[in-house]
């Protein structure tokens, strides 16, 4: 039965995949040391979940390289987890007009392309993944002197949207027990349909959208960019997909695109990274009568948390935490309700790479993982996101979340990007900043709206600066840094 596949419309079995990634993980072995990182650096597509499992197999832990933010961050990521080799794929630089990208890192790092890769399997290696395939197992052990569930699996590197990626090591234990607290919460079987546009750099494209579906016996579908804003909804229609991944960035340009019939044959739409709007709620319920279910989660933790399903569900929160993670709240002065949240778990990462260490992992202190989120829950257990603890800003001695400001935003101009920014001011401490492609926003609306929704007017920028695009990064998310620099 086939289990994988991507636009080139050639599905994979099982057994082909295990073959294809025993072939292709062997040659990719060879290209340095037992205890070399190597760089992957490709799009959705089956033939990097072929490379993903082939390393796998030979006992080498991936780092996932993030290709849309640019030589800068993607050097530094290379720095921060010591690679020295990466593996991509000249089709892919062609098509992506990746080339400056790839002269950049060349200047560093040997860039080795999959094509030629290719090239030097003959049918020796094809004849010897046939009659490995049983086996294995055994071949993972002896290749990789038998890696255990908490060696790493794979390196992520954090989207960088407040600051400089950090490299997160996660296990084969990690990821497993995600999946695993995932499928405890929600329903699926082999007769849905995955299809997966958010990319496998990104922890939710990688656990939720590609190893969560594979691991469970779920055809997937990969696609190779989530930006795709006309063509996605037609995939989703073409592909017969009951199960969607996405962020409320890329599902509102999804509605925009999409006829209300693309997303008939849908049961779950899964969203992330960033806060869900209640119009793309709205939107998505009253256009395409599908329910959009919001969950919580960081690169850190492999990465769900909490998310909404079809039995536990309310609107405007993240849902409820996944089996196994214990909360603590940490008070935060200003903050009444609530508190800041460290939580622990099986899903918890081993630890950092950083770029004060590069390539010595540093784990997390008594095994706690600070969300740095500030975060409330409920008498039945569900949790609201009031913002990242470095997004509130003290004005005239209180507390105002940014996130906060940014809703009541995307409250008043529902079909436009925003976002805010504190800067100092020597009379009220910090003063806010919106950020927006509304072009015709003003302050006045915008505080009509604050006091509409029962804001205080202290959560109302000082100014406004209207862009043709708010930031973004790959992943849906805002890109904070650049948003600081248009306001500087």
């Amino acid at each position: 039965m086939p289990i994988l596949e991507d636009v080139q419309r050639k599905p994979l079995t099982y057994d082909r995949l295990i073959t294809g990634s025993l072939v292709l993980g062997r040659k990719l072995a060879d290209l340095g040391g037992p205890e070399e990182r190597l760089g992957l650096m490709l799009p959705n597509t089956s033939t990097a979940v072929v490379a993903f499992f082939g390393l796998q197999a030979f006992g080498r832990a991936p780092a996932m390289l993030n290709f849309s933010t640019g030589p800068g961050p993607m050097l530094a990521a290379c720095r921060v987890a010591e690679v020295r080799r990466v593996i991509t794929s000249r089709r892919f630089v062609e098509m992506g007009g990746l080339e400056e990208l790839i002269t950049a890192l060349g200047r560093e790092v040997d860039v080795v392309y999959l094509e030629d890769v290719a090239a030097e399997i003959d049918w020796l290696d094809k004849l010897r993944g046939l009659a490995s395939r049983r086996f294995a197992g055994r071949i993972h052990e002896r290749a990789a002197g038998f890696r255990g569930a908490d060696e790493a699996a794979a390196v992520l590197f954090t989207s960088g949207s407040e600051g400089s990626p950090k490299g997160v090591v996660l296990s084969h234990a990690n990821l497993e027990a995600n999946r695993h607290q995932l499928s405890a919460c929600i329903d699926f079987n082999p007769s849905d349909r995955v299809f997966n546009a958010l990319p496998i750099f990104h922890s939710f494209g990688l656990t939720g959208g590609t190893l969560l579906p594979i691991l469970s016996g779920v055809r997937t579908f990969m696609y190779p960019s989530p930006l795709h804003y006309r063509i996605v909804p037609e995939m989703v229609y073409d592909t017969n997909a009951t199960i969607m991944f996405g962020t409320d960035t890329f599902l509102t340009g999804y509605a925009r695109s999409a006829h209300p019939y693309d997303f008939y044959s849908l049961r779950y739409v899964f969203a992330g990274a960033e806060k869900v709007k209640d119009e793309t709620r709205r939107v998505w319920a009253e256009r395409f009568g599908v329910r959009i279910f919001e969950g919580y989660g960081a690169t850190e933790t492999a990465p769900a948390l909490a998310t909404n399903t079809p039995m536990h569900y309310r609107a405007g929160t993240v849902g409820r935490l996944l089996p196994g993670i214990e909360p603590r709240l940490i008070p935060v002065p200003g903050i009444d309700e609530g508190g800041r949240l460290e939580v622990k778990g099986p899903n918890v990462m081993l630890g950092y790479f950083k770029i004060d260490n590069p390539g010595v992992l540093q784990p997390p202190e008594g095994g706690w993982y600070d969300t740095g989120d500030i975060i409330s829950i409920d008498a039945d257990g569900f949790i609201t996101i009031q913002g990242r603890a470095k997004r509130f800003a003290k004005i005239a001695g209180e507390m105002v979340s940014l996130t906060a400001v940014e809703g009541y935003a995307a409250t008043a101009w529902p079909e436009n990007a925003h976002a805010v920014v504190a800067i100092p001011d020597e009379r009220k401490g910090e003063q806010l900043i919106l950020v927006t492609d509304r072009q015709d926003a003003t302050r006045e609306a915008l505080l009509a709206q604050i006091r509409a929704s029962g804001g205080p007017e202290l959560a109302c920028p000082r100014d406004i600066v209207v862009v043709a695009e708010v930031p973004m990064l790959g992943s849906g998310k805002t890109d904070y840094p650049a948003v600081a620099k248009l306001v500087e």
